[in-house]
């Protein structure tokens, strides 16, 4: 019989989360929230944990439990601006070709119409789903890191509901 007070059905932890920790309080670490001496403590603590819920208390003083660092680091944000600009630079490219080839067929009426509103849709949605992602929408959207429905609830601060996609979205009651 175990005498361990949080229970005989503990779950070990694997390599790989413990290294989202460890991410985690790096990027804490990098914003500021964690002195480096705090910092490297709990990295310890990190790397010597053998169970999940060793892990957890580390990063529960943490905004979010520190997962928002994770999805919005300047990395990621350069990222993805590159990628946006990667499919809006292909978007104009296929517009270009859409718009030759209807000049050049003589065709009456602007048949490249339904193509290009696909195109440049996609782009739009890009460009959505970086703010969503981010959680730096207008009305404060939560990002996927919060979860679907975390957070303090419908009515709260950002006015949506945060932790859902935009497309999910209603007004608050």
């Amino acid at each position: 019989m175990s005498t361990d007070p949080r229970g005989p059905h503990r779950v070990r932890a694997s390599d790989a989360e413990r290294e989202q920790y460890a991410q985690i309080l790096r990027a804490a670490m990098s914003e500021g929230r964690l002195t480096l001496e705090e910092g490297e403590e709990r990295l310890t603590q990190v790397y010597a944990a053998k169970y999940r819920d060793e892990l957890s208390p580390l990063t529960a003083d943490l905004p979010d439990g520190g997962r928002q660092a994770m999805f919005d680091p300047a990395e990621a944000r350069a990222t993805c601006r590159k990628m946006i600009s990667r499919h809006a630079g292909l978007a104009a490219v296929i517009t270009g070709v859409l718009v030759a080839l209807w000049a050049l067929s003589g065709a009456h009426f602007f048949w490249p119409l339904v193509p290009l509103l696909f195109v440049w849709f996609g782009v739009l949605r890009h460009l959505g789903w970086r703010r969503w992602q981010s959680g730096s929408g207008p009305t404060g959207w939560g990002g996927p890191g919060n979860g679907w429905g975390s957070g303090p609830g419908w009515g709260g601060s950002g006015g949506w509901g945060p932790g859902r996609p935009p497309w999910t979205r209603s007004w608050p009651a």
